[in-house]
Order: C-alpha cells, then sequence, then structure tokens
C-alpha cells in the first residue's frame, strides 16, 4: 500500500488525472456502502443507441431454494438470428453495483456487435455471501443456454464477460462451468479482474499499485464481505477467487486487460501467465499510467484505446 510520502500520483497518466479529483478514493464502510450502492451510473446513455436497441427487463429461475434472478436483456431492434451472446457480470466489490450500472455501453455494444447482451443482478455480499453471486450468475448462463433458440443466440457463441468484480465472478463462472459439464462457453473477456483474496494479505504488496480508487482497504472490505471470513485463509473455493483453482486448463479463450497501477495488476498478471502455461488462448493488455476504473473516462487515449481493445476483442471472439 502506497504511504502519503510514497505516493504514485507521478506515475498517473496527465489525461486520467481529473478523473482521481472527481472521483476521489473512499474507504468503504458498512456506514460508506448504501451511498455507495446509490451512486448514478458513469456510463452515459446515448439516445441513438437507444433507439437502436431494445431493453428486456425480466425475472429468471435462480439457483435450487433462491430467489429468482434479475436479468436485463439488450439486443439489436433488427437482427438476423442467431447472434452471439455476451453474459455481462457488473462490477463494485462484490458488495455494490447492478444490472442497469452499464446500461450506456450496453445499448452500443449490442447494437455495433450485433449481439445479445444478458447482464444479471446477482445478489450482493454481505448480505448473501458466497457461493450466492456466483450461483446466480450460473443460473443467468443456464437460461440463456436453455431458450437459446427462442432469443435468437448461437449456443456456441456465448461467451462471459465482466470488470472488477464482475471479471471475478466471470472468471470463476467460466471454472464452474468447466467443472460441471454442462455448458460451454466461447470465451471469457475479464477487465481488471479481482480475482485473489490473498492480494489482501500478501506479505510483499506492489509498491505502485492500489493507491486510487480501489485500495488495499477496500480490496479486504469486499473480500471478507464476501467470503464472511478473513481473506487469504485455507480452504477458499475458486468459485470465489478464481486464482485458487488448481488448474486452469480446459478454460476458454481469455482477454484479460489490466492497468499498471491497479492493485489487481499482480494477481491479474499471474492468471494470464497460468492460462498461458496451461494451454489457454490468452490476449493481455497492460494500460500504462492507469488505474482501476480507468477506461470509465472519455477524456484520455489510454481509456480510449482500452475501450477500442475490448471492442475488437469481443467482436473477434464473437465471431460469426
Amino acid at each position: 500500500m502506497s504511504s502519503p510520502d510514497r505516493s504514485t500520483s507521478h506515475l498517473v497518466d496527465p489525461e486520467l488525472a481529473p478523473m482521481l479529483q472527481m472521483f476521489p478514493t473512499v474507504p468503504l464502510s458498512d456506514e460508506v456502502l448504501p451511498a455507495m450502492r446509490a451512486r448514478p451510473p458513469w456510463a452515459p446513455v446515448d439516445p441513438a443507441d437507444r433507439e437502436r436497441t431494445e431493453l428486456i427487463v425480466r425475472t429468471i429461475p435462480g439457483p435450487a431454494g433462491a430467489p429468482d434472478v434479475e436479468i436485463y436483456m439488450y439486443r439489436p431492434r433488427t437482427f438476423t438470428a442467431p447472434i452471439g451472446c455476451i453474459l455481462h457480470i457488473h462490477g463494485g466489490g462484490y458488495v455494490a453495483g447492478d444490472a442497469k450500472g452499464m446500461e450506456g455501453v450496453h445499448l452500443m455494444l449490442a447494437a455495433d456487435l450485433n449481439v445479445c447482451i444478458v447482464s444479471v443482478n446477482y445478489r450482493l455480499a454481505p448480505e448473501t455471501r458466497f457461493p450466492g453471486a456466483v450461483e446466480d450468475c450460473y443460473a443467468a448462463l443456464s437460461w440463456i443456454m436453455s431458450t437459446a433458440h427462442h432469443l435468437g443466440v448461437d449456443r456456441t457463441r456465448v461467451g462471459v464477460m465482466g470488470e472488477s468484480a464482475g471479471g471475478g465472478l466471470a472468471a470463476s463462472l467460466a471454472l464452474l462451468a468447466r467443472d460441471r459439464g454442462e455448458h460451454r462457453l466461447a470465451f471469457q473477456h475479464l477487465i481488471y479482474p479481482m480475482i485473489d483474496d490473498r492480494t489482501c494479505v500478501t506479505a510483499d504488496p506492489n509498491p505502485t499499485t492500489g493507491e486510487f480508487i480501489w485500495t488495499p482497504h477496500n480490496n479486504h472490505y469486499g473480500w471478507k464481505a464476501l467470503l464472511g471470513a478473513e481473506p487469504g485463509g485455507a480452504g477458499v473455493s475458486p468459485y470465489a477467487a478464481a486464482a485458487r483453482a488448481e488448474s486452469l486448463a480446459g478454460l476458454p479463450p481469455t482477454f484479460l486487460a489490466t492497468a499498471a497501477l491497479d492493485l489487481f495488476l499482480d494477481e491479474n498478471l499471474v492468471y494470464a501467465h497460468r492460462l498461458s502455461r496451461a494451454g489457454v488462448p490468452v490476449e493481455l493488455h497492460v494500460y500504462p499510467g492507469a488505474f482501476h476504473a480507468f477506461n470509465a473516462w472519455p477524456h484520455s487515449q489510454v481509456a480510449s484505446n482500452a475501450r477500442r481493445d475490448s471492442k475488437d476483442a469481443l467482436r473477434r471472439a464473437l465471431g460469426g
């Protein structure tokens, strides 16, 4: 964790610096969490994208013995079936966020990529501990696969995508789908994924990461909320923290993007390395001068590059 006399501000891309003034880093706590959950989405909605894309909100069957799951489904208003599908899982440190939070992005991507996007409102911690969230996401994947023909979706072109905690859930979902053997994902698309609870307790933290937006303190809060126990302990499931998986063989082709100043940099690089050694095709991007959530900032070349790279990779992964 960076101390005040070892600030990494000089490493920040100058075009990203105004973002840190607009979105100052806030230490998470039980008292702060309601305000974090109530903050408005970052991504504005372009009325033209709303004209091009339909939105369907519905509930689907949840995991056995659990509540139904709400999903937001975005599709081009006109398309020729079958099309690919992205199961999107939102971020928020496992404790915040919702399926509608990236509506501006989803409306645009659905039309531009000619794809169906299903965004899932999984249950949040600490009210719901592991495995509630990942099982909600698995229920959404099962629903997509079972209704693919009705949705106009090609079952062979269904992938999973997420940012931060959503990227962690996407990675865990890919492991769960591989191990249960019921559904085959075409790809996993991970944006600075939160995949390793042991980052909270490492004896040798990276001195240039984690100062901005998502800090070691906040990371500890999120993991403890999800696990219901101190992070870094023995016996943590890979379906909670994907980096805990003993083998990554058999996972789908992977796009992984992270930022040079992001707290998750090291765990993301290790995961990409392990995927590659397991024979999984990996496309890895590390953006210099960037920190957690940087790609949401509209006034930066590095953020624009990240959004372009992500969109191009999705287009290739969806094929067809």
